[in-house]
């Protein structure tokens, strides 16, 4: 038990020393980055670091599997130069009993990442695209959905406009039920637009059987209300806009995702995406114990075998792999090629698999 302990202990300092590094490294390579994307816009330091801190998260949480590895590598390597491997197989601890400690801290990192990293990259990462929409256009757009149906907002800078939808097409490229209430900038509500539907073309919304009631105050909205067979309002939004709005599942925390999911399909899109991302996220503690078995399964030797860089590289480049494959199975499953489950499953069960096969082959020849 001490043992265990002893080696948990080792696993989480490492993974906590390379986690803060590349954290630094993040910082740097995002901040200037920011630094060039809004030069032009005369921001200040201050803002651009706070856009630099808010978009952090996201990184970290997208490069975590390769921390992963990181720390396990360091960690072998470091025990087997000062001989504790040796002394632990003397002792007659097998390679894999060796390893119960890092995996259930990979575990346990993997869990604290589904339950409480996951919320804070969705809540930076939607107030980092709010700032930056601010700052780049001076109005803001945006899209929520609820059981209320679809709400939209796109914003300029003489005012904003809210849409409200019951209902759109799986692309959102057309509204149904569609209410348009338009804000000034100073003066509040100005004018309100009910349509049968709304079409987003270039630069506009084209509405069909569309009635408008001014909203000025002292003027008679219904006398003066007027219905239009076609009318076009212009718009600031775009498809791929609204689009990468609603196809961001990151944007969700997963604790309201299933909801969200239930609310997608009730708006008439196509909640496969989110729902193949809500089975990725519980399926990471596992995919994170995988790279552990896979990294320590080149790096659980003694140094004086030689071949260590390679053993690393191979290590580092096998966890690329399996990280590639895991993405790819996550694109076919939103494309509907294979199965969610399948899609979000099989790769870290794989993973594990084939570490667990590299291990035995290593122990026992």
């Amino acid at each position: 038990m001490i043992l265990h302990l002893y080696f948990a202990r080792r696993f989480a300092m490492t993974f906590l020393m390379i986690m803060a590094v590349l954290f630094a490294l993040v910082m740097l390579i995002d901040g200037v980055d920011q630094a060039r994307r809004f030069g032009g816009l005369d921001l200040g330091w201050p803002r651009i670091l706070q856009l630099t801190f808010l978009n952090a998260p996201q990184t970290i949480n997208l490069i975590l599997p390769l921390i992963v590895i990181l720390a396990t590598i360091t960690l072998f390597i470091s025990l087997a130069r000062s001989s504790e491997l040796v002394v632990t197989r003397a002792a007659g601890r097998s390679a894999m009993r060796a390893l119960i400690a890092p995996v259930v801290v990979a575990l346990l990192i993997g869990i604290m990442a589904v339950g409480m990293l996951n919320p804070i990259v969705a809540a930076t990462g939607n107030r980092y695209l709010q700032l930056s929409e601010s700052y780049r256009a001076g109005g803001a757009s945006a899209l929520s959905i609820s059981d209320e149906g679809l709400w939209l907002r796109q914003g300029t800078a003489q005012g904003q406009t809210v849409i409200r939808a019951w209902r759109s097409n799986s692309d959102a490229s057309v509204l149904f039920d569609v209410t348009f209430i338009s804000y000034d900038s100073e003066n509040g509500p100005v004018r309100r637009i009910e349509a049968g539907s709304a079409a987003l073309q270039e630069g506009a919304w084209s509405l069909r059987n569309a009635k408008s009631w001014p909203l000025s105050p002292g003027v008679n909205s219904e006398a003066k209300a007027e219905k239009f067979e076609t009318l076009i309002i212009p718009s600031s939004l775009t498809l791929e806009r609204i689009r990468e709005s609603i196809g961001k599942p990151a944007a969700v925390s997963i604790y309201d995702l299933p909801t969200f999911i239930r609310q997608l399909e009730q708006s008439g899109f196509s909640a496969r995406r989110h729902q193949v991302w809500l089975q990725t996220e519980f399926a990471r503690p596992l995919f994170l114990m995988a790279m552990v078995l896979v990294a320590s399964a080149f790096t659980m030797r003694h140094t004086r075998f030689g071949g260590t860089g390679v053993a690393v590289l191979t290590a580092v480049l096998l966890g690329f792999g399996l990280y590639f494959i895991r993405s790819f199975a996550q694109i076919l499953g939103e494309n509907g090629q294979i199965p969610v489950l399948l899609a979000a499953w099989a790769p870290p069960v794989a993973a594990v698999l084939l570490a667990i096969g590299l291990l035995l082959h290593v122990e026992d020849g």
